[in-house]
C-alpha cells in the first residue's frame, strides 16, 4: 500500500481525535488543538471534518499535506461549523504520501454520511478491498481506512444503528485499530479486539472527547475519563455515553503495542493505567543493572531516550545531563525519503553540547536502532566534542520482524539486527560498547497489561500475512 517500498526508517502511527459539544458549541478549535497535541504521532497531513447535529447535519471538511498548523489557520477553523467533529494526524503505514489519503475520510451514502479518522493497519485489507471492488465499489484513495468505511457504510444498510454496523464490520476486519466515528448524530470510538492501539475518553464541561493520548484531552483543557477497552464500541449521543464490550478479547489475549510506551506516546500521556514516564524510568533502570559501564555522564537522546536515560542515572548513580540541543522546528528525520537527506538532517536536528560531552565517558541512552545511520551520526558527533568514551544502551530489544498493525518498522532486509550481531551493530554505529533491553524486562515497563512484542520476538497476537501488506496495494 505504501509507494515508498517502506524505505524510511522508524515510522510513527496516526493519531486521532474526536469532540461532540452536547450545548451546540462549535468543536473545530478544540480538535485543532488536540491535533496539535498529537503531532508526534504523524507530521505527512492532517484533517478536521464537523458536522451539526442540529442544524442541515452537512460534514464540513479540510485536510491536506502538512502539520496542523500548515493546514489549519484561523479562517478555515471559523469555516469549520459544528459541534460533532472528528481529526487525524498522519503518518502514512499505508497508501503513501498522497492528498486524497489524508483523513477524515467522509462518506455519503444512503443513511446519511459518516466521517472516519484511522489509527492502525487492517492486516486482511487486501483480500476486503478485492472482494468489495468486485461487487462494484470504486475506491478515491490506496488506504486500508477506506476498506473499513466500506464494511461499515455496507452493513449500516441491513442494521437500526450505525453502532451494530460498526459491529459487523469488526468481525471481517483484522489488525490493529483505533476509530473515531461521526454519523449525523453519534460520536463512536472503537478499540481493536487486542487493545493494540490506544483510545481514551474525555470531558469537558458537556463536551465528550475521544483522543489516540490523554495529552491531547489535557491539551483542551478537559478532565480523562477513562481508557476505550480492547474490543469496546463507545458511542456519545445527546443522551449520553453507551458501551458495547461484546468483542473484547480474553484479557490474556490483549496485545497493546510495547512501543507505545517505550517511544510513540508523549511522556505526560497515560495509557491503559501505566504512565509512560514511568515505564520509561523502569526501562532505563532496567538497562543499567544489565549492562553497567564505568562513566561520567548519562545523557538521552531527545526526545524518548531522555527519561530512559533519567532512568539509567538513578540506578547507577552516574551523574545525568543535557548533551543535545535539538531543534523543534524539523520534521522527524525518518519522514525524509532518502538516505542522503535523513543523515543530513540529523544534524541539522540535533548538536552537541561540547562542554558537557569534551573528555567524559558517555552512556547515551536511545529507544531504538532500525538502520544503524543516525546513531553513528550521533556517536560521531559525540566524539567529535571531545567525547572519550560513547557506551550505548537502547531501550528496546533489537528490531528483528516487521509489524503489521500500523508501526512502519521496515522490512527485515533493512533491519539492522536481523542480519548482524550486536558486536557488529557496535563496530559499525562506533560505539565502545552496546546494550538493548532484554526482551523478558519489557513486562517492568508495563506490569500486568498484555502487550504485543512481535516486532523483537516474531510472536504475532494473530495471524499475519506472508507479504508485507504495506506494498500489498501498489
Amino acid at each position: 500500500m505504501d509507494d515508498r517500498k517502506v524505505t524510511t526508517g522508524m515510522g510513527e502511527e496516526c493519531g486521532v481525535f474526536g469532540a461532540y459539544d452536547m450545548d451546540g458549541g462549535d468543536v473545530a478549535s478544540s480538535i485543532y488543538y488536540g491535533l496539535f497535541a498529537l503531532q508526534h504521532r504523524g507530521q505527512e497531513s492532517c484533517g478536521i471534518a464537523v458536522t451539526d447535529t442540529y442544524g442541515e447535519r452537512k460534514v464540513h471538511a479540510k485536510k491536506g499535506l502538512g502539520l496542523v498548523n500548515e493546514v489549519f489557520d484561523e479562517e478555515a477553523l471559523s469555516s469549520l461549523k459544528g459541534n460533532l467533529g472528528v481529526g487525524h494526524v498522519r503518518y502514512s503505514t499505508a497508501g503513501g504520501t498522497r492528498a486524497e489519503n489524508a483523513m477524515p475520510l467522509v462518506l455519503n451514502y444512503v443513511k446519511g454520511t459518516l466521517a472516519i479518522a484511522h489509527n492502525g493497519n487492517i492486516t486482511n485489507a487486501v483480500k476486503l478491498r478485492h472482494e468489495l471492488e468486485y461487487t462494484g465499489a470504486i475506491f478515491q484513495t490506496t488506504i486500508d481506512s477506506e476498506v473499513i468505511a466500506y464494511h461499515i457504510a455496507r452493513e449500516r444498510l441491513n442494521t437500526k444503528k450505525v453502532e451494530d454496523a460498526v459491529k459487523r464490520a469488526m468481525k471481517k476486519i483484522e489488525g490493529g485499530y483505533a476509530l473515531v466515528i461521526s454519523s449525523p448524530r453519534k460520536m463512536i470510538g472503537v478499540r481493536d479486539p487486542y487493545g493494540l492501539k490506544p483510545l481514551c475518553i474525555g470531558k469537558r464541561d458537556n463536551t465528550y472527547f475521544l483522543a489516540s493520548e490523554s495529552c491531547a484531552i489535557t491539551a483542551v483543557g478537559g478532565e480523562f475519563v477513562r481508557d476505550v477497552a480492547p474490543g469496546e464500541i463507545v458511542s456519545f449521543t445527546k443522551h449520553g455515553e453507551k458501551s458495547d464490550t461484546s468483542m473484547a478479547a480474553a484479557p490474556k489475549k490483549q496485545a497493546r503495542c510495547i512501543f507505545e510506551y517505550i517511544y510513540f506516546a508523549r511522556t505526560d500521556s497515560k495509557i491503559d493505567g501505566v504512565d509512560v514516564y514511568h515505564a520509561r524510568i523502569v526501562a532505563g533502570k532496567a538497562l543499567a543493572r544489565s549492562y553497567p559501564v564505568e562513566a561520567d555522564l548519562v545523557v538521552g537522546v531527545p526526545d524518548s531516550g531522555l527519561v530512559a536515560a533519567k532512568g539509567y542515572s538513578e540506578e547507577s548513580g552516574i551523574p545525568y545531563g543535557m548533551a543535545f540541543h535539538k531543534n523543534s522546528y524539523v520534521g522527524r528525520t525518518f519522514i525524509k525519503p532518502k538516505q542522503s537527506q535523513r543523515e543530513s538532517s540529523v544534524k541539522i536536528k540535533l548538536s552537541v553540547i561540547e562542554e558537557v560531552v569534551k573528555d567524559k565517558r558517555i552512556v547515551m541512552v536511545d529507544d531504538s536502532i532500525v538502520r544503524g545511520t543516525t546513531s553513528a551520526n550521533i556517536i560521531k558527533m559525540l566524539k567529535k566534542a571531545g567525547a572519550r568514551e560513547v557506551h550505548v544502551r537502547i531501550s528496546s530489544p533489537p528490531f528483528l520482524y516487521p509489524c503489521y498493525f500500523g508501526t512502519d518498522v521496515p522490512s527485515n532486509e533493512q533491519l539492522i539486527a536481523h542480519s548482524h550481531t550486536t558486536e557488529e551493530i557496535r563496530e559499525m554505529i562506533g560505539a565502545d560498547s552496546l546494550g538493548y533491553m532484554e526482551v523478558g524486562k519489557l513486562k517492568e515497563m508495563v506490569g500486568d497489561l498484555g502487550y504485543c512484542d512481535a516486532c523483537f520476538t516474531g510472536n504475532y497476537p494473530m495471524k499475519v500475512p506472508g507479504k508485507d501488506v504495506s506494498q500489498a496495494f501498489e
